[in-house]
């Protein structure tokens, strides 16, 4: 038999101690995908699967699994990003320093950056997506030794073939605010903001799922007792396939609330919100980022033209879906001035939610790339890489100055009498439902976490401090020789997946 191990690692917050939560918001897509890709045997040795979310594992059980292996184990740290690469290391030394003779890590950061220097210590490093590499790391670890790298000529899979997915059973549904799970109905984005990871972890050609298998994972959803799904594909209107998803849902009368991801080109898009709206959205997230057009053109976000905004929470309020508009604050033209005026229209324009994130040059991406090469990067710890912290020398702001004020974003944004508005207004239309049940707690929730200085999408309600950076440093140190994992280099595209790229067509309005 051989046992797998999935976990999707949290990260270390700033006292140290891993970040873990009594409810988490929104359950990490990848760890169901692969644990769903998993045969129950391969060449007549049964598998056994575990999966773990360690943001809302607080009972730390799991770890006796890697901790006294009593059967040949595969540690698969999975979905990893940069601010989680070094509690991926850890883990994967706390495994191989307790028995465990076979562990990888995967995700963004793997995908994206050179991790090179981290190889050749008994840790496996995939750096494709799991349909082109997972099949093979299984049987490698059945045999009994894996290679060092997987997929290192090949990011992305031309065709997307993920079997249907299995929902998490009731115990892990438990964990979350809402029993809730991601689909990837499609992957890939059209277009090339320099700030951005997408277009390096999914690439820019727009890949999709068979119809019928999303389908067959919502029923199974639905099933399991979900209640929420997220479609965790971006802009899911460039989506092909979306109206004959969405009318498949309307057919079937699955009535499972969900949300997606959208450009802002859905502004000239009614008659397609007006179908997510007959499916059974009940919120869409738009990445409007700034109310400059300089500013956005800098960014390589030509897409975006801020007159449209309003228009997209009209559209949105006539079919009653919620908007939902993120912001990034602290880019390299900011000025408290501009950031002050920014909130004040984006209050007049009015969305239903907001979300406020600090630009980071993040690991992998075109602009880390420019502020590497500027040196303007002031940040050595991996872990700070979270869009909540100021990690480069911006002309303007200190740390502690940009960091304040992207609470107080949150603080202005959500005032009493806009919190007690929303709710009101929501209970009205329908008082039990998501939308309500949204519109009450984001806005309390977003103004308690700006009090206790916590990003709103931290990860989840109910800080846990069970287990502490130093009870692991010591085996990344005897097993990577490193006391942390230096800033990397971005990793450059294989031909095949230069190629994909340059095929994909850049939508424009």
């Amino acid at each position: 038999m051989l046992r797998v191990v999935i976990i999707k690692p949290s990260k270390y917050g700033v006292t140290g101690f891993v970040e873990r939560f009594w409810r988490g918001f929104m359950p990490n897509s990848t760890v169901r995908y692969i644990l769903s890709m998993t045969p129950p045997s391969i060449d007549g040795v049964q598998i056994e699967v575990c999966a773990v979310d360690e943001y809302v594992h607080t009972d730390l059980g799991y770890l006796d699994l890697i901790r006294h292996p009593n059967v040949p184990t595969l540690l698969a740290l999975v979905g990893v990003q940069s601010h989680q690469f070094q509690r991926s290391l850890d883990l994967a030394a706390f495994a191989r320093a307790h028995g465990v003779r076979h562990c990888v890590i995967g995700g963004p950061h793997p995908m994206t950056c050179d991790t090179s220097m981290h190889w050749n210590y008994g840790v496996s490093f995939a750096l494709s997506e799991a349909e082109n590499v997972w099949l093979p790391i299984l049987k490698d670890a059945i045999r009994g030794e894996l290679q060092p790298v997987y997929g290192n000529n090949q990011r992305w899979a031309t065709q997307v073939s993920p079997p249907v997915l299995i929902p998490p059973p009731h115990r892990d549904l438990r964990r979350y605010v809402n029993p809730m799970v991601g689909i990837y109905p499609a992957r890939g984005c059209p277009f090339t903001c320099n700030f951005c990871s997408v277009i390096k972890i999914a690439g820019r050609q727009i890949r999709s799922q068979p119809v019928t298998t999303t389908i067959e994972s919502l029923r199974a959803a639905k099933a399991a007792g979900v209640k929420v799904v997220m479609f965790t594909s971006d802009n899911f209107n460039k989506y092909p396939d979306a109206g004959e998803l969405l009318e498949r849902m309307i057919e079937e009368d699955l009535r499972i609330p969900f949300f997606v991801q959208c450009d802002t080109q859905i502004a000239s898009q009614e008659s397609f919100i007006h179908l997510l709206s007959r499916a059974g959205c009940f919120q869409m997230f738009v990445g409007v980022e700034s109310f400059q057009r300089k500013t956005l053109v800098a960014a390589r976000k030509a897409q975006n033209h801020p007159e449209v905004y309003g228009e997209i929470v009209r559209l949105c309020r006539k079919h009653k879906i919620q908007s939902h508009f993120s912001n990034i604050i602290g880019f390299p033209e900011d000025t408290l001035e501009k950031v002050n005026e920014h909130v004040a229209i984006l209050k007049g324009l009015n969305p239903n939610v907001a979300s406020f994130y600090i630009l980071t040059p993040i690991p992998g991406t075109e602009q880390y790339d420019e502020f590497l090469s500027a040196g303007w990067i002031t940040e050595q710890n991996l872990d700070r890489f979270d869009a909540q912290s100021l990690t480069w020398k911006h002309p303007r702001f200190s740390r502690e100055e940009l960091e304040s004020l992207l609470f107080e974003c949150h603080r202005k944004f959500y005032t009493w009498r806009r919190t007690a508005s929303m709710a009101a207004d929501s209970f009205i239309r329908n008082p039990f439902s998501t939308d309500a049940l949204v519109s009450l707690n984001q806005p309390i929730f977003s103004r308690y976490s700006a009090y206790r200085r916590r990003h709103p999408m931290s990860g989840g309600i109910g800080l846990v401090r069970r287990d502490h950076v130093a009870e692991y440093a010591r085996f990344r140190r005897e097993v990577f020789k490193i006391d942390a994992a230096p800033l990397p280099r971005s990793l450059a595209l294989s031909q095949s997946d230069h190629e994909l790229n340059v095929g994909a067509k850049l939508a424009t309005r």
